[in-house]
């Protein structure tokens, strides 16, 4: 069992090229993940990442109100935080024990923001037509975690119906399918 923040520190590697390759022309246009375009889920992205590190410390989180906070040198900010966040959960003793107010195992916690960057690498990927590959020792350790908690999830609203992907799909593909979304998911054309 590879630690969290090894599995982070490769997740970042393959986001935060795609999240520094965004151009601000690209800000308004719509990802895989419906209910927010780029600058929104650049936005959403950046809450995770700073109140997962929140969480791995035991700190309490807000998840409301998403600030805008892509403005300046956001995206040499996410790298910032995304090191923060792998740091966060290299602490000794960070995957023992329960966090934040649901009580969920820590391990499980720090599994729901490697999904997170990865699912959303992915979306912001699609959304500005830059390809993806996740890291597959991470791929291994994510897929059947997030199988497992996908029931769950959509039952709290987090992820949408399975999208059937076809035999052969990658772990990648299927990842992203038991999110919800449609694996073969483009931009519409302008």
């Amino acid at each position: 069992m590879t630690k969290i923040s090894e599995l982070l520190d490769a997740a970042a590697a393959r986001t935060c090229p795609v999240v520094r390759a965004v151009d601000d022309a690209q800000l308004t246009a719509p990802t895989p993940c419906g209910e927010y375009d780029v600058r929104a889920l650049l936005n959403h992205l950046f809450q995770v990442v700073t109140n997962f590190q929140a969480l791995a410390a035991r700190r309490p989180v807000e998840f409301g109100e998403t600030p805008d906070v892509v403005t300046g040198d956001w995206r040499g900010r996410f790298e910032a935080e995304t090191a923060r966040l792998a740091q966060a959960w290299d602490a000794p003793g960070v995957e023992e024990g329960a966090v934040g107010a649901m009580g969920l195992p820590a391990r499980t916690v720090g599994m729901m923001v490697l999904g997170d960057l990865v699912v959303h690498g992915w979306d912001l990927g699609r959304a500005t037509g830059q390809d993806f590959e996740a890291d597959p020792v991470v791929l291994a350790e994510l897929g059947p975690k997030f199988a497992g908690l996908a029931p769950k999830a959509r039952e709290m609203k987090v992820f949408g119906e399975p999208f059937p992907v076809p035999a052969g799909a990658t772990a990648l593909e299927r990842l992203v399918g038991d999110t919800g979304r449609d694996p073969g998911w483009r931009p519409p054309r302008g």
